[in-house]
């Protein structure tokens, strides 16, 4: 994992290695695994400028890696030039919790990576997955739209269900950037360039006023829209619980004449949520006073469940399932 992101917290480790546990003997494990690896020099210990402690591989943990057959680098010099990380590492933990779910997720910079993988030289890269229009006063501008991180979400029925797209809000947004966000939650059910769906936004916040802000802008968009027939293009945007909203739109059925119509069905949702900003301030002594809600045994993380849609799976260690597989 660490080869992989490049930068990690113990938290990280916690979701990766240790979701079936409770979140205290979670975070047990993962402390006395890094306590280990650092003893090891398998990782090296660093402090960002916001006071977190944070993790680079080592070349003794590239050495170990390759022994074992996988290719691996250093990052001490990368993250030792990181000042505050913060965004990337809440990206990675979702996209941690994710797997630990039973999705597959990517962070942008590997989406990135997946998105251009065959490309030839002379193709321009592709920078984003969402093109979108936006409209401040009188100009009208085409956005190119990336998430922070991505997944893909299973339907009832077995197939794939279209992907979700996750926002990391850390600060308030200025006006480009509320507008982009504002398409970006209108675009609920449209094709993304990967040829996706998009069924799912979920938008975490760092502080309640950046909360509101993002809960504003959907409830801003439901009172234009929601009194509306539904044509193409136009979506509502239903309250199921708080911070929870799904997402209609009017969707073209083929008859068995040949003729189409337009019914209105249920596209996806929109989640907002907090951050878990305060599992990182959690405490395995008596002197915790951080809360421990949020973890797997709830419905929070990667994102909460609407009524109908079922329950998480029940979790299992990877290392645990190594195990299994070796015996």
């Amino acid at each position: 994992m660490a080869n992989r992101f490049r930068v990690i917290r113990t938290l990280d480790i916690a979701v990766c290695c240790f979701p079936e546990r409770n979140f205290k003997a979670a975070l047990t494990a993962a402390q006395r695994a890094v306590r280990g690896m650092v003893k090891a020099e398998l990782l090296k210990r660093y402090r960002s400028d916001r006071f977190q402690t944070i993790y680079g591989i080592g070349q003794a943990g590239v050495d170990w890696l390759e022994e074992a057959g996988h290719e691996a680098s250093s990052s001490v010099r990368r993250v030792s030039d990181m000042t505050n990380p913060e965004h990337r590492l809440w990206a990675q933990f979702w996209t941690l919790a994710c797997e630990a779910r039973g999705l597959v997720a990517m962070t942008e910079q590997e989406l990135l990576q997946h998105l251009n993988k065959g490309n030839k030289p002379e193709q321009a890269p592709i920078q984003g997955l969402l093109n979108v229009s936006t409209s401040q006063g009188n100009k009208t501008r085409t956005v190119q739209l990336r998430p922070d991180a991505v997944a893909t979400e299973r339907s009832s029925r077995g197939g794939y269900g279209g992907t979700i797209w996750l926002e990391v809000d850390r600060s308030k947004r200025g006006s480009d950037r509320e507008a982009s966000l504002s398409a970006l939650v209108c675009s609920v059910g449209r094709t993304l360039k990967d040829g996706s769906r998009l069924c799912r936004v979920v938008i975490l916040c760092k502080t309640e006023r950046i909360q509101k802000r993002a809960l504003s802008i959907v409830k801003t968009l439901a009172a234009a829209n929601n009194g509306e027939v539904l044509i193409p293009g136009r979506r509502q945007f239903l309250e199921v619980e708080p911070g929870l909203y799904a997402v209609w739109a009017a969707v073209e059925s083929k008859l068995p004449d040949g003729r189409s119509e337009l019914v209105d069905s249920m596209v996806g949702h929109i989640n907002v949520q907090m951050l878990p900003i305060w599992l990182p301030k959690v405490r395995i002594d008596s002197t915790n006073t951080h809360s421990l809600a949020g973890w797997f045994d709830e419905n929070y993380l990667p994102y909460r469940k609407a009524p109908g849609e079922g329950t998480w799976p029940n979790l299992t260690s990877p290392l645990m399932a190594r195990l299994v597989t070796a015996r």
